[in-house]
């Protein structure tokens, strides 16, 4: 396998990432209150403590009892990379790093993949750092996600393939793992490439539901790695989140940790990134939905009635305690509280997201404070450019390195014109001309009739315009000779920033892969976690 070639810059140098982001990069300040520890390898031996502490024997009994049942209900054996790592989470001394992400189709945008990659990479360092412990890498299926719209579809080589899922809009509103995979092979398996790896068909053409699907994928994809998948919706891991449910029903401390700190971001001058609610929980539904749990605020309501939004569902407070008590799994944490979930779960270190995660877990920190579940260390995931062998040779012929095209395109233009010994157009210094001798024209009119002061300006701004005019034909004709190399430039900038926006965003890594099968393993020689830089990825 050939190496890849990688160079990085900061994500500040890229102009696609929020203030906050780039801000906690910085560690500016006005940010340090929202997190607990920043990202660099010395931190984490005071997270280990904090957290070993904090993590009882019997929950980690529990996630791997039912770790193992997940992998036993695939029915084939479990790669012996992740059943090692099964068996090192049994351990007192082994920890997780995770990662999580919506069920998209095929894995959706290429940061799915940068996500695991960031989470394995990072285990490994900590293992060279803290050779006495054990790091499992851990990818958090979002199976109680409902918005089956954000998932439905993947673009691959400019087309967009989709599912409309099980049965129609009847179908859908449930946590979308659930989904069993009807009309998923007629709808979009027929229509892939024929050079599309058969591991991507497999996934989907012989599981149950979208979770099991997803969990094969991903395997398939990461399993010599040793990656987990976990899926929190399930009965007995919900006992984790008993008594936060039972918390929450009873005090919406969430609600009011998160509305605090919502205050102070706005205050240092960051916008909030998600809505927190005065319950934040959803209800699980004997029909399969997942609905907002909604305190009923109609007038003459009595105070201690919730309803479950979109049904005529009511339970006072007492008949909602029960049920968290006897059947918690008929609970689902939204935005605010899945985090806690989550670490409640796990014997967690840090968590792996993007930067609209990184911006909402930092609303979250006085929540993790209130309940008393360590908070964990926050880190960007690795972001990236691909840049394929073909590009590569577009990009040199036109004389740019792989930092040159994050410049904008008019920039760039004229990078390359110079290059190609374009005559650079500019009537700078006529228009400044012109404006000083219209200005001698004002003057004298001043002097001698000032009625016709206006008159001389409209003739100034006229000429201006004309000559501004005569600049861009002439600048067009100067580009006429190039237009070749400003077309294959404008193509590539379209080509490595789809819609102007990161390649990440949009492409799938099937873009890659039919042509690059190392592309996993060039990323993992590439990405450096704790670098905090984005990367520039050259085909090896």
């Amino acid at each position: 396998m050939a190496a890849a070639d990688c160079t990085t810059l900061p994500y500040a140098a890229t102009g696609a990432f929020s203030g906050l982001l780039t801000d906690y990069l910085a560690q500016k300040p006005a940010l340090a209150p929202f997190y607990h520890r920043f990202p660099e390898l010395g931190a984490f031996r005071a997270q280990i403590d904090e957290k070993k502490a904090a993590y009882p024997p019997q929950a980690r009994q529990r996630l791997v009892a039912d770790l193992r049942a997940q992998y036993a209900e695939l029915g084939e054996p479990v790669p012996p990379a992740v059943a090692a790592n099964l068996d090192l989470l049994a351990k007192d001394t082994t920890f997780t790093i995770t990662t999580g992400h919506q069920l998209n189709l095929f894995t959706g945008p290429l940061y799915f993949v940068y996500k695991i990659v960031t989470a394995i990479k990072l285990s490994r360092e900590l293992k060279a750092e803290y050779p006495d412990y054990d790091f499992v890498p851990v990818y958090w299926l979002a199976t109680e996600d409902h918005d089956f719209a954000e998932i439905n579809h993947f673009q691959l080589f400019g087309k967009t393939y989709s599912w409309a899922g099980p049965g129609g809009e009847a179908g859908l509103g449930g946590p979308v793992g659930r989904l069993p995979l009807t009309g998923l092979a007629e709808e979009l398996l027929s229509q892939l490439p024929p050079e599309v790896p058969a591991a991507f068909r497999a996934a989907y053409a012989g599981n149950a539901t979208l979770s099991e699907a997803t969990r094969r994928l991903a395997t398939s994809l990461f399993s010599a790695y040793g990656l987990v998948c976990l899926d929190a919706d399930r009965p007995a891991l919900k006992q984790a989140l008993k008594l936060v449910i039972i918390q929450e029903i009873k005090q919406q401390l969430s609600n009011q940790a998160v509305q605090a700190t919502n205050a102070q971001l706005a205050a240092a001058g960051y916008k909030p990134q998600v809505y927190s609610r005065p319950l934040n929980l959803f209800f699980l539904t004997d029909e399969g939905k997942r609905e907002r749990l909604e305190p009923d605020t109609t007038p003459g309501a009595d105070c201690t009635q919730v309803t479950v939004r979109g049904t005529s569902r009511c339970h006072s407070q007492a008949e909602l305690l029960a049920l968290a008590e006897s059947e918690p799994e008929r609970f689902s944490p939204n935005v605010v509280l899945r985090p806690v979930y989550q670490e409640l779960l796990m014997p967690n270190l840090c968590y792996i997201g993007g930067g609209a995660e990184v911006a909402y877990w930092f609303q979250l920190k006085d929540v993790f404070d209130q309940l008393g579940v360590p908070y964990p260390i926050v880190l960007p995931r690795n972001s990236a450019m691909y840049v394929s062998r073909a590009n590569l040779g577009k990009l040199r012929k036109l004389g740019l390195s792989t930092l040159d095209i994050f410049k904008p395109l008019a920039e760039l233009k004229k990078q390359v014109g110079a290059t190609l010994g374009q005559e650079e157009v500019s009537l700078q210094a006529q228009q400044q001309a012109l404006a000083a001798a219209y200005q001698q024209v004002q003057d004298l009119a001043q002097r001698l009739d000032p009625t016709l002061v206006k008159a001389v300006a409209a003739e100034a701004q006229k000429a201006a315009g004309s000559l501004a005019g005569l600049e861009k034909r002439l600048s067009k004709a100067a580009e006429a000779k190039h237009e070749t190399a400003y077309s294959q430039l404008t193509a590539l900038k379209e080509k490595l920033f789809p819609d102007g926006g990161l390649q990440e965003r949009t492409d799938n890594v099937l873009s890659v892969l039919l042509n690059n099968p190392d592309f996993i393993e060039q990323l993992m020689q590439c990405f450096e976690p704790l670098k905090l830089e984005f990367a520039v990825v050259e085909e090896g």
